[in-house]
């Protein structure tokens, strides 16, 4: 099964913000799950174009270029790459939008930590056994006239029809770590609503990723500090642009993101392939 791209999924709530991202690379590198390696799969890459096959800092992420139109966000966000299959040729599909959602802040109690990474959903997932919705709702959906079938089929499965306009999805990330211990992180509604009592409550972010049951995502924290003590001011405020030291939180910018390690890792789909092959073979 292939994984997949991001699409835009619009929302209202209370306490919130987005920002839109262009992609600014595709490449065979997950720096949080093979750290230091060109063997994963696919995928397309949003925000600080600092980021290589090694796990960046916050500040390290700072010192880098933004794809989004936020220049106070340096995070990093990456999934799967979409493509279309045409026997053996693989053309990427590029989201028509890519947006990330800050949501519940009126929840949140403390911010990102610094050089906090956390991943949603399951790469590896076959099933709708294999993923648990509630915490990550997982869903997809044909926007605009439908068709609409969610509540016929598996909601973390493809739709069974052509959309008549975009296909969207929700992905939600865990919205609880434990201050000492930030690789120590859940979701508040895997308890009661509440984070467990080593853990604070953070922003929840939420984006459109994913292909099925695979359906996941990839996130580390580049926001300057500034910008994060904003961003909890949007308690009970509704929608709010996040402005910062850096900037208006709605200009993109002037900069162009590119990829810092174009001579290593590829960008080709079938390459990728090879150089999967290649690790396991030498593993073995």
């Amino acid at each position: 099964m292939l994984c997949a791209t991001a699409v835009a999924l619009a929302g209202i709530a209370a306490a919130l913000t987005d920002i839109e991202h262009k992609p600014f690379m595709r490449k065979n590198i997950d720096p949080i799950v093979f750290p230091g390696k060109y063997v994963s799969h696919m995928h397309s890459f949003y925000g600080s174009d600092v980021i290589t096959k090694d796990l960046p800092t916050t500040a390290q992420l700072q010192q880098g270029c933004p794809s989004g139109e936020n220049p106070n966000d340096l995070s990093i966000y990456w999934a799967p790459t979409l493509y279309y299959v045409n026997g053996d040729n693989y053309t990427e599909i590029y989201p028509a939008t890519f947006k990330t959602y800050y949501e519940q802040i009126d929840h949140a109690e403390i911010p990102f930590p610094n050089d906090f990474y956390m991943v949603a959903g399951n790469a590896s997932a076959k099933s709708q056994s294999d993923i648990n919705e509630k915490l990550s709702a997982i869903t997809w959906w044909c926007d605009g006239n439908g068709p609409e079938d969610r509540n016929s089929r598996p909601r973390a499965a493809f739709p069974r029809q052509t959309c008549s306009a975009h296909m969207q999805a929700i992905l939600r990330f865990p919205d609880c770590v434990n201050p000492d211990n930030i690789k120590d992180y859940t979701y508040a509604a895997a308890n009661g609503g509440r984070c467990p009592g080593n853990m604070k409550r953070m922003p929840s972010l939420r984006f459109s990723i994913g292909d099925g049951y695979c359906f996941h995502g990839d996130f580390v924290n580049g926001w300057f500090e500034d910008a994060q003590k904003n961003l909890l001011k949007a308690k009970g405020q509704g929608f709010m642009r996040i402005d910062g030291a850096h900037g208006n939180g709605k200009q993109f910018s002037k900069c162009k993101a590119v990829d810092r390690d174009p001579s290593n890792g590829t960008n080709d789909y079938h390459k990728s392939l090879e150089m999967m092959k290649m690790a396991h073979s030498y593993k073995e």
